[in-house]
């Protein structure tokens, strides 16, 4: 449950929940679930710190603070009720306000040109990625007003803001991967089953990353108690593969492209055309 905002080389990572509700990989762990100890939210807070460490990200928030919105499991689930769960901000306009102050401040207090966040679905439908979308959204508009008042900062502007996207033609490309690799690719036969995916020509901008995927590997494998990480494919705690790219896809829905763009016509990097 994140959204990103970055300035120049720096990024800022704000979170949204400890993730108190997910699945636990690790049976010598099993005693941390939401419904034994309930500790797997203070757990999860040392593997992202861990991860972070590969990906040489240092600036890292919780959003109002380090359990103030809990997880909210999937949906149709009972911790959607839970009286902290960040979900129920979808009905309740006051905690909705809150969650929006408090992003807001962030970004104030970063002054980010670029912020990144899930799309309207929250990538597969989960509550908190859908509320994370919708905070970020409005943050981004009451940032730059100067009519806002509910934070006590400068008003701030972003340039270009971005959804992540996964382009089907890169679901079937993986999908290819796991079969001939004798794993199974996200339990569908048909990518258009999956709850997630674009087509192609909606995307608009791909992030070659290359030398970094040992980085991004060794960071998805510190979320010991939620992915499983074997050779170039990773699993959650779902058991569903997915092959690990280098490459990240984005769909830029306010701000103007870079002029720089590769042969399928996408930008190569989320700062193009930024010139401060």
């Amino acid at each position: 449950m994140a959204y990103y905002a970055a300035q120049g080389v720096g990024v800022t990572l704000l979170t949204c929940t400890l993730g108190e509700e997910g699945e636990i990989l690790v049976p010598a762990l099993a005693q941390l679930a939401s419904d034994r100890a309930d500790q797997l939210g203070g757990y999860r807070i040392s593997e992202l710190a861990a991860a972070m460490g590969h990906l040489g990200i240092t600036d890292h928030r919780y959003l109002g603070g380090p359990g103030r919105f809990r997880d909210s499991g999937m949906m149709g689930t009972p911790a959607n009720n839970h009286p902290r769960a960040f979900w129920r901000a979808d009905a309740d306009g006051a905690i909705f306000d809150t969650a929006v102050a408090a992003a807001v401040d962030v970004i104030r207090e970063v002054r980010p040109q670029v912020v990144v966040t899930y799309d309207p679905n929250g990538q597969y439908g989960h509550p908190d990625h859908i509320i994370a979308h919708r905070v970020a959204t409005t943050a981004v508009d009451a940032a730059a007003d100067p009519a806002y008042d509910q934070v006590a900062r400068a008003p701030w502007r972003v340039t270009k803001t971005y959804w992540t996207a996964a382009p089907r033609s890169v679901l079937r490309r993986q999908q290819a991967a796991m079969r001939a690799a004798g794993k199974s690719f996200l339990g569908v036969e048909n990518i258009e089953d999956l709850p997630f995916g674009v087509e192609d020509d909606e995307v608009t901008t791909a992030v070659h990353a290359v030398g970094f995927g040992d980085a991004k590997m060794r960071a998805l494998a510190e979320h010991a108690t939620q992915v499983t990480v074997d050779g170039d494919f990773f699993a959650l705690s779902n058991h569903l593969g997915r092959e690990i790219e280098s490459t990240e896809y984005f769909r830029l829905v306010r701000g103007v492209l870079g002029p720089a763009r590769g042969d399928d016509g996408w930008e190569s990097d989320l700062f193009d055309g930024l010139t401060t």
